[in-house]
């Protein structure tokens, strides 16, 4: 059978002989002329040879393909091999489309997946990698994660560059180089091809303008630098008040830690708010749920807060009309923007919604600058609708509203686009032991009606939680203080592994 080596020089004779290999004067994709030219689309015509190629790159990749949850083949020069390569590799296949069906699902992506899954995409030839960057930001916004491209051919023009700069690593069967001495070697050309293609990749490097690369991978890069950078410089960077006080209060006082008191008594979410207090930087209530709300209620809870420096936050989740929510906001027997620094909201109606908000203020005993809000864009509850188009939709409202908008309700950081949004990360417990005080950071569970918990460590390094919020956690604890200390020790270790404190 011979060596690899072998395989791959007969590999490379054959496809010359099919005409995949052409010399002249070509005009590439990218605007710029060649004089060589490879055209893989022929190989479908050629099922054995076809066969031949997937192999050497099953081989070739062994390591790779073994570790992926998925393969996916950029359109449509790839889908073949990809497709063959999914097969002798048993690995699951994803197809990315070139454009969105306008019925049925009209999705991007096709296949059976879930957010957080891996994926190593498959390619035919690479030039500048935007054909790979662009289905990464596709997979990306599927919530899947890519960080290895598969190719053929490398032509050697920067392509490889602009995917490492992108944290994608780049692994290539061949590279044009190779291509050409193999030919020379077999006498299929002469010198002066080689030496003609060799000036022309010398002169040849291809850029990406800025304007090219995906929204998603352009986030990337932010979202990476956001994960590193400590609170305090964040507070420097963000364009929300609101958001600069939440990132410095919680570097000052050292927690990242938000309480959900979904408790049903005015005295227990005040006795929960004062034994928690110290060790938190959000309190965040659901005053619809009390049997007993009353003003004397939210002037204590307001001394609570400022006693121990902490902010309110009201889940009430708005997700009405610009008009309905401004009612809901400033008005009703809650009058929620009196008192409540922080309030989350849908991002379904659209921009008309913040702007509700906004002119609930204009009557309210509060300033626009000491109020905002965050977007929640992902939920911890199990088969959640808010997925895909929906995030990517309320990530872009979130930035583009920075008047009012500190951040997001996410599981993920995917897709954040400023070092100033917080993101605020709900779900999270421990393992606990008998006397209601958690044990250990590192285990998940569910509670049987469709909420799902993440330990402290994980949202934080793997999720990116600024803002870890903890429930039952520490509600149901026979001692809320000592559990709220445990959850603030465990989720600020984390914050400072993160961002290479310790």
């Amino acid at each position: 059978m011979g060596t690899f080596q072998d395989r791959l020089t007969s590999l490379v004779l054959k496809l010359h002989e099919i005409n995949v290999l052409k010399f002249g004067d070509f005009k590439m994709k990218i605007g710029v002329n060649s004089p060589v030219y490879m055209d893989l689309r022929i190989i479908v015509s050629y099922p054995k040879l076809l066969a031949e190629l997937s192999e050497l790159i099953c081989e070739f990749a062994k390591t790779s393909l073994k570790s992926c949850d998925h393969v996916c083949g950029v359109p449509y020069a790839a889908l073949s091999f990809a497709t063959m390569v999914a097969v002798g590799s048993d690995r699951s296949m994803l197809v990315r489309r070139k454009e969105a069906k306008d019925y049925g699902t009209r999705r991007m992506i096709e296949g059976s997946y879930k957010a957080g899954d891996s994926c190593v995409i498959v390619e035919d030839v690479v030039t500048s990698g935007l054909s790979i960057l662009e289905t990464v930001g596709d997979l990306q916004r599927e919530g899947l994660n890519v960080t290895e491209s598969i190719v053929v051919v490398d032509r050697e023009q920067g392509g490889s560059d602009h995917l490492e700069s992108q944290g994608i690593k780049i692994s290539s069967l061949l590279t044009l180089t190779q291509i050409m001495h193999i030919l020379k070697d077999a006498g299929r050309v002469d010198d002066s091809t080689v030496d003609k293609v060799k000036t022309y990749l010398k002169a040849s490097y291809v850029t990406i303008p800025k304007d090219r690369v995906p929204p998603a991978l352009a986030a990337k890069k932010v979202m990476e630098e956001r994960l590193r950078t400590p609170f305090e410089a964040r507070a420097e960077k963000s364009s929300n008040p609101m958001s600069a006080r939440l990132l410095r209060l919680m570097s000052e006082k050292q927690t990242t830690l938000c309480i959900a008191a979904d408790v049903s008594s005015s005295d227990k979410v005040l006795e929960l708010a004062n034994a928690a207090g110290p060790h938190i930087c959000v309190f965040k209530t659901h005053v619809d749920a009390l049997n007993d709300f009353s003003e004397n209620f939210v002037h204590e809870l307001q001394r609570l807060a400022k006693t121990h420096n902490f902010l309110l936050m009201e889940d009430r989740k708005f997700g009405d009309i610009g008009h309905t929510v401004s009612l809901q906001y400033g008005s009703g027997k809650f009058k929620i923007a009196d008192w409540a620094d922080l309030v989350t909201v849908h991002a379904t109606p659209g921009p008309g919604i913040i702007d509700g908000l906004v002119s609930a203020l204009e009557t309210s005993k509060a300033q626009l600058e000491d109020r905002a809000c965050f977007i929640v864009a992902e939920m911890s509850s199990k088969d959640t609708l808010a997925t895909g188009p929906y995030q990517t939709a309320a990530i872009k409202l979130a930035e583009s509203r920075a008047d009012f908008v500190a951040g997001v309700v996410s599981q993920s950081s995917t897709g954040l686009p400023s070092l100033g949004l917080v993101q605020l990360t709900p779900g999270v417990r421990v393992a606990h032991s008998q006397n209601g005080v958690g044990k250990n950071g590192n285990d998940t569970s569910s509670d049987g009606l469709g909420q799902q918990y993440n330990s402290p460590h994980h949202v934080v390094l793997e999720r990116g939680a600024d803002v870890a919020v903890v429930g039952r956690g520490i509600t149901e604890s026979e001692n809320p203080a000592e559990a709220a200390k445990l959850y603030r020790d465990l989720l600020w270790k984390a914050y400072q592994q993160r961002i290479g404190a310790n």
